[in-house]
């Protein structure tokens, strides 16, 4: 497997981004904004995710999505790990990434990955969302935010 750029010409794998945020809106404004990594096998994309420049010296990973098919085979800890290389080698300072309340999975890689839970962004899903989101038959309010000194 291979991480590699999106190139300009190449379409986005957008079902993987609804994945991760149902939210096509939001998805297509920081695609346009960031940059597009994927994990590719054979010529078939398995996972991706975007950097995004949120601040001075702060990156944040805004989507990360594995294939369904591919669960469970440490694609979706691959892709993290790239992104903060890719941050570091950027010169960046700090990483963030954040998931729902109800992201057991997500919590857990992000953390055996090296981010710490820094804040909650109350009522993210019920602000952003037009329609009710349930991952784990847990109701998704709440943003948690993770962050990373690199």
């Amino acid at each position: 497997m291979k991480i590699r750029e999106l190139r300009p010409e190449e379409q986005y794998p957008l079902e993987l981004f609804l994945l991760a945020d149902p939210n096509q809106k939001l998805v297509e404004d920081y695609i346009g904004r960031g940059e597009c990594f994927v994990a590719e096998e054979e010529g078939s994309i398995l996972g991706e995710y975007v950097l995004l420049p949120t601040r001075p010296e702060t990156i944040e990973i805004v989507n990360i999505a594995v294939a369904e098919h591919c669960h469970g085979k440490g694609i979706g800890k691959k892709l993290v790990n790239d992104a903060i290389k890719r941050a570091k080698e950027r010169g960046y300072k700090t990483i963030e990434i954040g998931t729902g309340n109800s992201s057991v999975g997500q919590l857990a890689l992000y953390q055996k990955c090296g981010f710490r839970i820094v804040g909650i962004d109350k009522d993210f899903f019920i602000r952003h969302y037009d329609e009710e989101i349930y991952e784990n038959g847990i109701q998704v309010i709440d943003m948690v935010r993770l962050s990373q000194d690199l």
